[in-house]
């Protein structure tokens, strides 16, 4: 699938092993020792509940849905030529090929084989480029859409922004460009952006004070407005509010959007929720009292579905650990095949103390519960247990979706399958960090020491919660981060700041898959992207401006000899979000081949840039969009404090070929 692509003035690359087409079982090697401290884990309590869709046979192979996609080719104009690239989807045979066509004349003597990228030295700013798929079989072999060379290394698309407002206390804010989302919400296999604005006075939990109104947009890629959805005076902005979710939930080749509303929503068509004239805000700012509910958009169109009451409903707002409004409104949502199969949502309340998660189907329209978690049902010791953010992942290996919610994890009927009690947290990932071990592993990082037992950090068993290594701690460790970005060391890396630094510094532990404690220098726990051609992850992150509040995007390559981060990209007119944790809007395989975009606001918010790759690369994958543990993480990336995705294989030095995903086409027959 891929050959190794040579690093010069670097730490000699470890031998890649050949990659078969078929899909390679992971060698079962023995585990690191697990970790003597780690908490025992109780026997889990039965939760009611019972799927609405009936599962499969057993013995019948599950496929997953996925979106029906187009080859997004783009094209870049460099000091080399023209640099091209598209993708390759989940079903395309091994064999498939590609011919690249300028101006109507083919360029290419054979077909593109080793790699979905091609270096026109000869193209220029006027050419029309055309890619041709052959060898695929079936009717496959099909010209793309003609497209030109884009002028910089990213695509703008142009925003609607809102306009500036007041609050009830006459203070004035204005608006940015927040977290996106991106699905193909009209069904031609191209993504739309779904777009949240954020006013300049969103507030945490934690802070008191009136807010602007929240706004969702959907864009297509060349800037058409799709619609705007207003959420009202009673929805508050803040990361912990809204959790959009964007995916084709019905099946029907056509994403829906859904979010939590509440009375004055109004949707693109103008039609309001509820009582347009309820006003529940009390003078601290805060919305503790009035209908909640969940309600599920056309994509298209913008326009509401069906709505349902909000589970849990936020009953006594004292029963969830304080009395002012800061636990009772901690929403986390998701995307999982909780049937194999079929997308189902999630929406959540609480973390901190109690913890709900329901999970619905769109069925004919309309939302249809599958089941119900609750803390105060399941047991005390599942109270606290949840993150900022969450993974979902088939953990147990039975080909359904499990919700990682922090130190818990939540089977696919909504029964609790383990507690590890290691408490609440900010940062969790998830993925095949160890490919010496079954299965996969997590990350996370903690908060409360006195129920991680002083560890700041651990690594664990996905499937268990078994604690394989950890890292110390004496107080909350707020970020940690991992990833392949060492080839010494075999499996991801991992890093998260030590308990006698600073929260947000740069000295840390930064440890080997099998806990090795590495350096005690590390990149910055933020965001990693795969960008610069070989299978190492890049490190994102942003230089801060703290008296603009915001920072500029970059993108570097940790250098495991200095042990510091060399700079491969400045963003220069581009903004992060959400203060110093410098996250971008969105980051996702959108354009090209099978590397990541990065998605940012430009300053003013007038536009949104996706940010593409023009390093050469010789690395054959199909789009990671076409893996759904991969593609359900982009659901959720935003959600919460947002956190990168991550796919069900290893991706990395050393990687084995994943196999042929198991998926099926919306839209089309399994």
């Amino acid at each position: 699938m891929y050959s190794p692509t040579p690093r010069t003035g670097r730490a000699p690359k470890a031998a890649a092993a050949a990659l078969a087409a078929a899909a390679i079982a992971f060698t079962g090697l023995p585990s690191a020792a697990a970790d003597p401290a780690a908490p025992a884990l109780p026997a889990t309590p039965a939760n009611s509940g019972s799927p609405a869709v009936p599962a499969a046979p057993a013995g019948q192979q599950l496929k997953r849905q996925v979106e029906s996609l187009d080859r997004a080719p783009v094209a870049v104009l460099t000091d080399q030529g023209v640099s091209l690239g598209w993708r390759m989807l989940g079903l395309d045979k091994d064999s498939v090929g590609f011919h690249v066509i300028r101006d109507g004349v083919q360029i290419t003597d054979q077909p593109v084989r080793g790699t979905t990228t091609y270096v026109d030295r000869a193209g220029k700013a006027d050419s029309t480029y055309v890619i041709k798929t052959v060898g695929n079989g079936e009717g496959q072999d099909k010209l793309s859409a003609g497209f030109s060379p884009l002028a910089q290394n990213y695509l703008p698309i142009k925003l609607d922004k809102p306009a500036d407002g007041a609050t009830p206390a006459g203070q004035a804010y204005t608006y940015s460009a927040n977290d996106s989302s991106v699905a193909d919400l009209d069904g031609d296999g191209a993504y739309e952006i779904i777009q949240l604005w954020n006013p300049s006075n969103a507030k945490d939990n934690s802070q008191s004070g009136y807010t602007g109104n929240v706004y969702v947009d959907a864009y297509k890629m060349d800037g058409t407005k799709l619609w705007r959805i207003d959420l009202g005076r009673n929805i508050r902005a803040g990361a912990h509010y809204t959790q959009m979710l964007a995916y084709d939930f019905d099946g029907d080749g056509k994403a829906e959007v859904a979010f939590k509303t509440a009375d004055g929503t109004t949707d693109a068509a103008g039609t309001v929720i509820g009582d347009p004239a309820a006003d529940y805000r009390n003078s601290a700012g805060y919305v503790l009292s009035g209908p909640e509910f969940l309600t599920v958009f056309n994509g298209a169109a913008g326009t509401a579905m069906d709505t349902v009451p909000y589970d849990p409903p936020r009953g006594t707002v004292t029963a969830w650990g304080d009395g002012y409004g800061n636990r009772v409104d901690r929403f986390l949502s998701a995307v999982a095949y909780l049937d194999g199969e079929h997308p189902s949502m999630m929406f959540s309340r609480g973390y901190y103390t109690r913890t709900v998660l329901v999970s619905y189907d769109l069925v004919n329209g309309k939302l249809a519960k599958r089941w119900k978690f609750d803390s105060d049902a399941a047991g005390a010791e599942y109270k606290g247990q949840g993150n900022h953010n969450l993974s979902v992942a088939d953990v147990d290996q039975d080909g359904k979706d499990e919700f990682v919610f922090g130190s818990m994890t939540i089977d696919d009927d909504g029964q609790p399958l383990y507690n590890t009690k290691l408490g609440h947290g900010d940062a969790i990932h998830t993925g095949d960090l160890d490919p010496s071990r079954p299965g996969l592993e997590t990350f996370a990082v903690h908060e409360d020491m006195r129920s991680s037992g002083n560890r700041g950090a651990t690594f664990r068993d996905a499937a268990t919660g078994e604690v394989l290594w950890s890292i110390p701690a004496f107080k909350d460790t707020g970020r940690g981060a991992t990833g392949d970005i060492d080839p010494r060391f075999p499996g991801s890396e991992s890093w998260a700041v030590g308990g006698d630094a600073a929260w947000n510094s740069t000295v840390g532990y930064l440890m080997s898959a099998k806990g090795e404690r590495i350096s005690d220098k590390i990149p910055a726990a933020n965001f990693m992207a795969w960008w610069d051609g070989d299978l190492l992850r890049e490190i994102v992150d942003h230089d801060f401006d703290a008296e603009a509040g915001y920072g500029v995007p970059t993108i570097s390559k940790w250098n495991w000899e200095t042990e510091s981060s060399d700079r491969l990209l400045t963003a220069t007119g581009a903004r992060t979000n959400n203060y110093t944790k410098g996250n971008p809007s969105l980051q996702a395989d959108l354009l090209g081949d099978w590397r990541e975009e990065l998605v940012f606001p430009s300053a003013d918010s007038t536009e949104l840039r996706i940010y593409t790759s023009t390093s050469p690369t010789d690395v054959r994958l199909r789009t990671l969009m076409h893996d759904p543990m991969y593609r359900t993480g982009v659901a959720r990336e935003t959600v919460g404090y947002n956190q990168p995705p991550h796919p069900s294989f290893f991706l990395g030095e050393g990687m084995q070929a994943p196999a042929l995903p198991a998926v099926y086409y919306a839209g089309k027959a399994k």
